[in-house]
């Protein structure tokens, strides 16, 4: 693909992008950008999430990570259908009830002040690393498919990639995203789609000698029961429920775009639907890398590519001029979906939980100035990424996932079943030394627990260290 055609697609993308953004921002006040004044209909939201939950992480990782770790992953997916019913059956009613815009202030009114902002910069954290991981992916592969040519640095990617979602959400914030991420699922499960049978295509194989493919190769075995394994099922399976919860339930990112549904009932309508269409998303990405990995042996393909590099490096090079082209079209919208809805939550808890800022009065300076800080902020985690990055990228931001947000599932937890109070004064300190416990726990696990190794539940046990300090915290009666 020419530097040219490469330009070309991300334009007309953007362009697109751009005039939704135009129109959706159209006729908007303070609390458009916060909550799209309440009237987002509950399939888009739904449909837009699956672009969300996925990300450029999905999109790139799983399916290169097939060649490591099989279909083990699906183990947490299925997982994942037990977070998202307690997120509405639990949640969802919770914020509804308090009419919540962020759903930090659950923790103000019932713990304090200190609870309140320890929790809101776990998420800060927690999105800002997030986000960075993903928008990396893009910004790479936008490198290697445009920038390189011209000898432009990575830098200037990086700027690039983030200014252009800066421009299309400064104005509509959650409303225009709600309409952004519906055309970038669609785009990103196209892609998947369309790369899949550009395979078939080239091999000759129809429909069932894909399915007998994908049923035969050894990778896509799915259930691992040594209990030692980090992959154990039931490891995978609770951590699976509880990262659900966590990084969807107790993440101003993913909540904001539920919050922004007419009624509960329409927002645990979208969640219990979103839930089963993403069972379905998942295993596609999965089947795909069985394919790509059957297409390379095949083809006797000399790969030197890392997991994360296989699938661009087929897309670009083996799957002729269409299948470049649906690849940077999904890989970027991939990755936006999730980067764009996290730079506005981003700048809705920084303004709310810090600023103490009222979302219903306009005060669109401060509102932009906070927007900006966050994108400066994310260009800079990306450039320190680059630098350090030496794992598969799905392993990495499941991995700060398990510190950044346990914390928030401890508090959480003490917060919804049981009914005392603590002296708030600790709580950060609490909040603090868990993630510490949490990880020298992991780094001597084998010596500590007879060969056990922690996987993505360290998640669990992170929250648990916070549940405990929490409850030495206990206010005397």
């Amino acid at each position: 693909m020419s530097p040219i055609l490469v330009f070309s697609v991300i334009a007309g993308y953007f362009i697109l992008l751009m005039t939704i953004a135009h129109f959706t921002s159209k006729n908007t006040d303070a609390e458009s950008f916060f909550t799209a004044n309440r009237q987002s209909p509950w399939y888009l939201v739904a449909f837009g999430m699956i672009g969300a939950s996925l990300s450029g992480v999905t999109f790139i990782s799983v399916p290169g990570e097939v060649g490591n770790s099989h279909w083990a992953y699906f183990q947490m997916v299925l997982g994942y259908l037990l977070g998202y019913f307690v997120i509405a059956t639990v949640l969802l009613p919770l914020y509804y009830k308090m009419n919540l815009i962020s759903i930090y202030q659950y923790l103000d009114s019932r713990f304090g002040k200190n609870a309140y902002k320890t929790g809101a910069f776990f998420f800060l954290i927690s999105r800002v690393i997030g986000a960075s991981f993903r928008l990396f992916l893009v910004a790479t592969v936008l490198q290697i498919a445009f920038f390189d040519a011209f000898n432009i640095p990575f830098s200037v990617s990086v700027f690039v990639t983030i200014a252009l979602i800066w421009l299309y959400t400064f104005k509509g914030g959650i409303k225009t995203i709600v309409w952004t991420d519906t055309l970038q699922t669609l785009f990103m499960l196209l892609a998947v789609g369309i790369s899949i049978s550009i395979i078939s295509s080239q091999m000759n194989l129809s429909f069932s000698d894909l399915l007998g493919v994908i049923q035969s190769s050894e990778l896509s075995d799915t259930f691992i029961w040594d209990w030692q394994a980090p992959r154990n099922f039931f490891k995978q399976f609770f951590a699976g429920a509880f990262i659900a919860i966590v990084m969807t339930g107790l993440d101003q990112d993913m909540m904001q775009k539920n919050l922004t549904c007419k009624s509960l009932g329409d927002a645990q309508k979208n969640v219990f639907w979103f839930s089963i269409v993403l069972i379905f998303a998942n295993l596609l990405f999965l089947a795909l890398g069985v394919l790509l990995y059957h297409f390379v042996d095949i083809n006797q393909i000399d790969l030197t590519q890392t997991t994360d590099g296989l699938y661009p490096y087929l897309a670009m090079n083996h799957f002729g001029i269409l299948g470049g082209i649906v690849f940077l079209l999904g890989v970027t919208a991939a990755a936006y979906s999730s980067a764009d809805s996290a730079l506005t939550a981003l700048t809705t808890s920084f303004y709310i939980d810090f600023l103490s800022k009222d979302p219903s009065k306009s005060d669109s300076k401060s509102r932009m100035l906070v927007h900006f800080g966050f994108s400066a902020l994310i260009f800079l985690v990306i450039l320190l990424f680059e630098a350090i990055n030496d794992d598969s990228v799905i392993n990495a931001v499941f991995k700060v996932a398990g510190y950044t947000y346990g914390p928030l599932l401890g508090l959480y937890a003490f917060g919804l079943f049981t009914k005392r109070q603590v002296n708030d004064q600790w709580v950060p300190i609490v909040c603090i030394a868990a993630p510490i416990l949490s990880y020298l726990i992991n780094e001597y696990s084998v010596q500590l627990l007879g060969g056990y190794q922690f996987g993505f539940e360290l998640l669990l046990v992170n929250g648990l260290f916070t549940f405990i300090g929490l409850s030495a915290l206990i206010k005397k009666s």
